[in-house]
């Protein structure tokens, strides 16, 4: 079972509805270097599967107000980040204006294969990572399938998102559910959340050009035996190919 068009449509509507409404909230209780949970659970094992190199090309979609961002940008990459919120892209600029940070960033609907396109600079980007969004994405099909055209042929895509087997709702896996939640205690307005399965998710990647070549399970206590995010690496498939090629040659 997937998400119908009208599900997807209402659901994209109500959740920038929630994304405005809760970003000023979010901003506060974010800062300028992410809340404990990003710091202990998501940044480490994204960083190391990210592998940020100076001067790298780094997209960072549904950046919120720009904390990994600037966590990029001190690491030595050029920095795109785009968030569908313009409040929360306003406060990603002003933090990064006050400590001179130099970031570009555009208001974008990742579900909007038009405004995707927008995002194309005169090089490819290297990599690009969408750190707990997934599941707040009523269409990702045009994420993953606009992610593959920006990257360059040996780019890398590393997303981070709740873990559908241990936080799936109501007892729901298999089929795919919108349900609403809290993703920082007290914020002002539930926001949706949209439930798909791995094989779901992972296809969707799969069928866009994508390979998985890494994967972690991580939980927010450190001796926890069920995690709440998976952390996941894809890189393009046609450098793979590419690869393939030339050994058969070579034989």
């Amino acid at each position: 079972m997937f998400f119908s068009v009208k599900e997807m449509n209402e659901g994209q509507n109500e959740a920038k509805y929630a994304w405005e409404s809760n970003a000023d909230y979010w901003d506060k209780k974010i800062g300028n270097d992410a809340n404990e949970f990003h710091l202990r659970v998501i940044r480490p094992k994204t960083e190391e599967l990210l592998e940020i190199r100076h001067s790298d090309r780094i997209l960072d979609l549904a950046c919120g107000n720009g904390n990994f961002s600037r966590r990029m940008t001190v690491l030595g990459a050029s920095v795109t980040a785009c968030d569908f919120s313009e409040t929360l892209i306003s406060h990603a600029i002003r933090r990064s204006n006050e400590i001179g940070l130099q970031i570009d960033y555009r208001v974008c609907d990742l579900t909007d294969k038009q405004e995707m396109r927008r995002l194309v600079k005169d090089v490819p980007y290297d990599k690009a990572v969408c750190n707990m969004a997934m599941m707040d994405i009523s269409d990702i099909t045009p994420l993953f399938e606009g992610v593959y055209q920006l990257l360059s042929d040996e780019g890398r895509f590393v997303l981070s998102t709740h873990h559908p087997c241990f936080t799936a709702p109501e007892q729901v896996y298999l089929s795919e559910k919108m349900h609403k939640g809290e993703a920082i205690a007290g914020q002002p307005v539930l926001q949706p959340y949209y439930h798909r399965s791995i094989q779901n998710l992972l296809n969707t990647a799969f069928h866009a050009g994508f390979v998985m070549d890494a994967c972690y399970e991580t939980a927010f206590e450190p001796d926890a035996e069920y995690p709440s995010v998976m952390i996941v690496r894809l890189r393009k498939q046609i450098f793979n190919e590419k690869i393939s090629q030339t050994e058969r040659i070579s034989r």
